[in-house]
């Protein structure tokens, strides 16, 4: 039963990746490369908390949804200046922000960045330390502009074990079974 829903699951991403295009390169692709440089552009003034610069370098969409590193439910865009500039104090003293390109894929009106950003940064009410994440940014064309429509990001960089996994999934802190 497992391993039917796996190869369930594999074979739309890769039905997916194909409807949506060619594996594309910063190097040679003048979008990804001017996305790809506004994400890194905005991930190091998000990590210093300067939110006025992250929106100058990234519009998200009327439909945008945001799937945050500490999970729950998805949302959508904030709704109000005051909304993002919560999000801009939320980060602090943001240092050494790196955006590391692993991937970009394209069709003629979508462009998804798969990435891992690092920053040494302090986030919410914790003091400044390492931070890295791997994200997924999907852009879209919109009436000729590229707006950010959606953004995945986890702190897995360093990957779980299977247990690790387990209790997570199950909702269960660290050190407690997964029985």
């Amino acid at each position: 039963m497992f391993f039917s829903h796996f190869v369930a699951i594999c074979v739309a991403g890769v039905a997916t990746v194909g409807a949506l295009g060619a594996l594309a390169r910063s190097d040679t692709d003048p979008d990804v490369a001017t996305l790809a440089g506004r994400a890194a552009d905005a991930h190091a003034s998000l990590m210093r908390g300067d939110i006025a610069r992250y929106r100058s370098a990234i519009e998200v969409t009327p439909d945008f949804t945001l799937m945050d590193p500490f999970g729950g439910q998805p949302t959508g865009a904030p709704a109000s200046d005051a909304h993002w500039e919560r999000i801009g104090r939320f980060f602090r003293e943001g240092r050494d922000a790196r955006f590391e390109l692993i991937h970009a894929y394209r069709s003629a009106d979508l462009v998804v960045l798969v990435a891992n950003e690092h920053a040494h940064v302090a986030v919410g009410s914790l003091t400044a330390q390492d931070w890295s994440l791997r994200v997924t940014l999907v852009f879209r064309r919109d009436n000729g502009e590229w707006r950010l429509a959606h953004r995945h990001a986890d702190p897995l960089v360093k990957g779980l074990t299977l247990e690790q996994a387990g209790r997570i999934t199950l909702g269960r802190p660290e050190g407690e079974g997964n029985g």
